[in-house]
């Protein structure tokens, strides 16, 4: 199986999760969304919205939203929160929506899951000139020793280590990438912490009997750390954003 095909299999694997996806998994820091996107309201696909943790924020901010995912489960959980968002079926490589018909493309925790080459391509075809690409991803800040635990239990790490800056750098499509992080946290209770590890692509595709040890180890630290029934679970909110030529 290629690589590209191995996370295909692993993308795919949201749609068993979205509700716990929903539930649990963090939302961004409105700095970090206005460094993305901008505070002054325009166009913007959320591309690969899931269940829409950052197409709300963006919303927030008054921009004209189109969030485009390709897994149903994972839109289900979207329009049932954000009615008034427009929504679209399909991917990066394949983007739904007219030439130059937006100001920004975000992609929260999903470039990583992207054909690069084809999915850059079909960025720049619907921005305006001008425009810019912007990823952001949700780190969890391994410099707390415990949650380097948590990541070694969990047996994974976000995507990206693929790389965000490379890819972008090679299209020739965009100009200088710009780097910017934010720090976070996260508020998480038992049952919210196992659904933020069930959450997890590399944890869905596991036969039960795989998974159960990894979430007793969870349990495990979350017993260790937890305070009045919750843990702080700290990220670094790490974003990219580069405008087309």
């Amino acid at each position: 199986m290629s690589d590209l095909d191995e996370r295909r299999k692993q993308a795919a694997s949201f749609g068993g999760v979205a509700d716990a996806y929903e539930r649990s998994r963090p939302g961004y820091p409105e700095a970090a969304v206005a460094w993305l996107a901008g505070s002054t309201p325009g166009d913007v696909v959320d591309l690969g919205a899931g269940t829409g943790k950052l197409t709300r924020s963006l919303a927030a901010l008054g921009h004209r939203v189109t969030a485009v995912e390709p897994l149903e489960e994972m839109l289900a959980q979207l329009r049932a929160n954000l009615p008034d968002v427009r929504t679209l079926t399909g991917g990066a490589e394949a983007i739904p929506l007219p030439d130059a018909s937006a100001d920004v493309v975000t992609c929260a925790q999903a470039f990583h899951w992207f054909d690069h080459e084809l999915g850059l391509v079909e960025i720049a075809r619907v921005l305006r000139p001008g425009g810019r690409v912007a990823l952001v991803w949700n780190m969890r800040d391994e410099s707390e020793i415990w949650v380097e635990e948590l990541s070694d239990a969990i047996v994974g790490r976000t995507g990206l280590d693929r790389g965000a800056i490379e890819p972008i750098e090679r299209s020739g499509l965009y100009g200088t990438v710009e780097r910017a992080v934010f720090e976070h946290a996260q508020q998480v209770d038992r049952t919210t912490m196992r659904e933020l590890v069930l959450s997890r692509s590399y944890c869905a595709i596991l036969p039960e009997e795989e998974r159960e040890p990894i979430l007793q180890r969870v349990d495990d630290l979350f017993a260790e750390r937890a305070r009045d029934g919750v843990v702080r679970v700290p990220y670094l909110t790490e974003c990219f954003r580069a405008a087309r030529r």
